[in-house]
């Protein structure tokens, strides 16, 4: 039996074992004709493919190898663009929606645009909408069950946002194909519970595929008109899922820092001001009034605060454009010496009565301009803060000067005056203290009105300044009630003090004349006084909030605030422990009250202080030791407190220092980052035009709202009798400012505004320079191997024309012999 019987025979299905990987299209035997047809589309044999396809009309070109791979995915594997162009003119092509994911993921934008062109993709929505999402079993699309690469979820749009191809983005985006944002985490819509029940992790996965597309340079730049926000806010929702889906929380941390990266280089490509003007404060254009434009001044770097997009704010262009608004009105002093600055403090600082006043008498004056620049408005209120700190410090050396424990009466005093009288009543400094508690108080209200409750609180120096006026106001309270007890006693004294001659007074009056050790511990002078100490303590420790405007105490004061959330995390463990051995400690020793060397672990009292100082090393080993013969009970406290002590101090302690070293060694590896960060977010708050007035002169109203008042008492005072006709004029107005306004929209949706233009400039420059990194990259094998398949592919089509050629010269050599045979007869 010859070679050519055997190949011409007819294959028979073969035993399959282990290895049988082929599909049930692919199980079925091939012919000859069919494996010489695959290899030749493998290997971009294109005279052969051509041949086959002409001399074989009824052959199956769906035909696939044992990996259930066609014709048209071995030539769009391998990149053989005619070879696909020729697959792709004939008709019934199965799996061509596999055959564009499989184009896409290699980057081959020909192909892909050839292939879309097909007229299985005459319907955008076959672009939109995944295999799931289909409803449909055709083989347009690759399903996992069938051995392929992509996932069901998978869009042609998704794979090429992933893959960072900018050309098959763009095209595909033209085709009118989106990725259709993910729903809420905690949606209970149907769609979202059904997906849920059926398969969990497929539902998840499906997500993060889709939020990989849409974090995406590629589709980030080209599908947005505003590229700046969306990456925000996309990043800012990827960290929020990242701290709810804890099992993903890596990949969409990864995501969140590539939106932010994104971000950060669009900013990096900015030329000139105005770019980097139009990066930080969006379409200022369709503003109307200087009031919108000023709320909408600088809302990008806002937001990039918020979610704490660091890179982006301690970029230089951007930290240049903080400095030349945070030295607004005075931008010679940038360049001055730390001498001029410093002086320039001090006479803002010895001039600040007046210079309020003046501002407040004239704020649209010269002085009140310059007073209401950022710099100088932070100066203001820096200065009103350290006079606060020095009335608390003198009000502490003579707050209670002439008075002590034992009443002091002098002869200047009157005989019938109660001795509370005389430490109960507010001194001149203790007033002043008020009036800038008050006024910072006032301050507080109008940040609360102007911004939202949860912006303010989510902020720790708000949350601070919180706790520090609701204490100092609780003492106030506190203090007031007790001057009015001692003031109404005063009074009966006063009514009564002929009735009174003898000396007896009753209970509740002579309790106010008595000496401070015989108050009663609920008093509310000692709960004040109480109160008082923590809020001078916490007011002292405001002043790190204007640490961060030098370079030098900022990373200090950075790393002091990250040592605090670090001791919130460590005091869960500490708490725990401590817990356990101080209840575990006051069991044992309950029962020996008078019968230990001292009172410790006796009571829950003596226990926890015990066991606290203890950490410092300041309770006596002692403390364990009975007087009476139970060796038990006193080993078991000796195990115990050992036990206690090198867990504490050994262990937890040591672990705690660590995790100072690791969080200081953070913030110093990136302190200019941070720092920038910090000092930004604090310019930040002062680049607002309110509440210029520093403390507590913003107690006075200003000339503008007093003018506006009589102005609106004048105007409901005075009816004037056409009001509807003038009412009627104001709707006219109206109706023609939403007319205006209708028609400036719909030119800036006709031409594109000069915000518009300059975001398409700098997406344009971002795209170049993400594909001259992409072909500056070295050459890897898989594009050695594309060249071995060209220079395959171009031998046969020279093999082919050679062929060809042999044919023509075989004709012309028989034609010739032809000829010379008929002129010999």
């Amino acid at each position: 039996m010859t070679l050519q019987q055997v190949l011409a025979r007819p294959r028979t299905r073969a035993f399959r074992g282990a290895g049988y990987l082929s599909r049930a299209q692919s199980s079925s035997c091939l012919s000859k004709t069919e494996e010489l047809f695959l290899d030749a589309a493998e290997y971009g044999n294109i005279p052969e493919v051509r041949r086959t396809l002409e001399e074989f009309p009824e052959l199956n070109i769906n035909c696939a190898n044992y990996m259930g791979q066609n014709a048209l995915q071995l030539a769009v594997a391998n990149e053989h663009l005619e070879v696909t162009r020729l697959l792709l003119s004939k008709k019934d092509l199965a799996r061509i929606g596999d055959a564009l994911l499989l184009a896409i993921s290699k980057g081959y934008t020909r192909i892909v645009e050839d292939v879309l062109s097909h007229q299985a993709f005459a319907d955008g929505q076959r672009l939109t909408n995944s295999p799931s999402q289909a409803g449909t079993h055709d083989d347009f699309f690759a399903y996992d069950e069938d051995g392929t690469r992509f996932s069901h979820d998978i869009t042609p749009i998704i794979l090429a946002s992933q893959c960072h191809e900018y050309e098959i983005v763009q095209t595909l985006l033209m085709k009118g194909a989106r990725i259709e944002r993910p729903h809420d985490y905690f949606c209970q819509c149907r769609i979202c519970n059904g997906h849920q029940r059926q398969d969990s992790f497929s539902h998840s996965q499906s997500r993060i595929n889709a939020y990989k597309g849409l974090a995406s340079p590629a589709y980030l730049s080209l599908s947005n008109e505003e590229p700046v926000m969306a990456a925000l806010e996309l990043g800012n929702e990827l960290a929020v899922l990242a701290n709810i889906e804890k099992e993903f929380k890596n990949d969409y941390k990864k995501l969140s820092m590539q939106c932010k990266d994104f971000v950060v280089g669009l900013l990096d490509l900015c030329r000139n001001t105005e770019e980097v003007k139009a990066v930080l404060n969006g379409d200022t254009e369709s503003c109307q009034s200087a009031e919108t434009l000023r709320k909408q001044s600088l809302i990008r770097l806002k937001l990039a605060i918020n979610y704490e997009v660091k890179k982006f704010v301690a970029h230089p262009n951007c930290q240049q454009q903080l400095l030349s608004i945070w030295y607004e009105n005075v931008s010679g002093l940038r360049q001055q010496t730390t001498a001029v600055k410093v002086l320039l403090v001090l006479g803002v600082t010895a001039g600040l009565p007046v210079l309020s006043l003046a501002c407040w008498i004239a704020p649209s004056s010269k002085l009140g301009k310059l007073m209401r620049g950022p710099f100088l408005t932070f100066v203001a209120h820096a200065a009103s803060f350290m006079m606060f700190l020095c009335l608390l410090v003198l009000n502490a050396a003579d707050r209670f000067a002439g008075t002590s424990l034992l009443p002091n009466m002098t002869i200047h005093d009157h005989p019938s005056k109660l001795f509370r009288m005389k430490t109960t009543s507010f001194t001149w400094m203790e007033i002043l203290i008020m009036s800038w508690v008050i006024g910072k108080i006032w301050n507080e209200c109008k940040d609360i009105w102007s911004q939202d409750l949860r912006e303010y609180v989510s902020e720790p120096w708000n949350l601070l300044d919180f706790s520090i006026l609701a204490i100092f106001m609780t003492s106030f309270i506190a203090r007031l009630m007790a001057f009015w007890h001692a003031y109404s006693a005063q009074c009966y004294i006063d009514r009564h003090h002929a009735d009174l001659s003898n000396g007896i007074l009753p209970s509740d009056i002579q309790y106010f004349q008595l000496a401070r050790i015989n108050w009663m511990p609920s008093d509310p002078q000692l709960i004040s006084e109480g109160l008082y100490a923590i809020a001078v303590v916490l007011s002292f420790s405001r002043i790190a909030y204007i640490l961060p405007a030098n370079e030098s105490f900022g990373p200090l004061q950075i790393s002091l605030g990250r040592t605090v959330k670090d001791i919130f995390k460590f005091m869960v463990i500490f708490i725990t422990v401590f817990v356990a051995f101080m209840v575990g400690m006051f069991n044992l020793y309950s029962y020996y009250l008078g019968a230990k060397h001292n009172d410790a672990f006796t009571t829950l009292e003596e226990s926890f202080k015990t066991l606290f100082w203890a950490i410092f090393g300041l309770s006596e080993v002692k403390s364990v030791v009975l007087n009476i013969d139970h060796k038990f009970i006193e080993n078991i406290g000796y195990v115990l407190y050992g036990v206690y002590n090198i867990i504490m101090v050994i262990v937890l302690l040591n672990m705690l220092i660590a995790m100072f070293n690791s969080s200081f060694q953070e913030i110093e590896d990136d302190a200019d980052v941070e720092w920038k960060f910090a000092r930004a977010k604090l310019w930040f708050s002062y680049f607002e035009h309110g509440g210029t007035l520093p403390v507590p002169f913003n107690l006075l109203p200003s000339l503008t709202s007093i003018i506006s008042l009589m102005l609106g008492i004048k105007a409901f005072l005075w009816n004037v009798p056409d009001s509807k006709n003038k009412q009627n004029s104001n709707g006219k107005e109206e109706i023609k400012k939403l007319r205006r306004q209708e028609d400036l929209t719909v030119e800036t949706s006709l031409c594109p505004t000069h915000h518009q233009k300059i975001m398409n400039r700098l997406t344009k420059r971002y795209i170049l320079k993400a594909q001259r990194d992409k072909d500056n990259g070295e050459v890897n094998e898989g594009e050695l191997k594309e060249i071995k398949r060209d220079v395959s592919s171009l031998r046969d089509e020279l093999l082919e024309r050679g062929n060809q050629d042999l044919e023509t010269l075989t004709k012309l050599i028989r034609q010739l012999g032809h000829v010379m045979h008929a002129q010999q007869k």
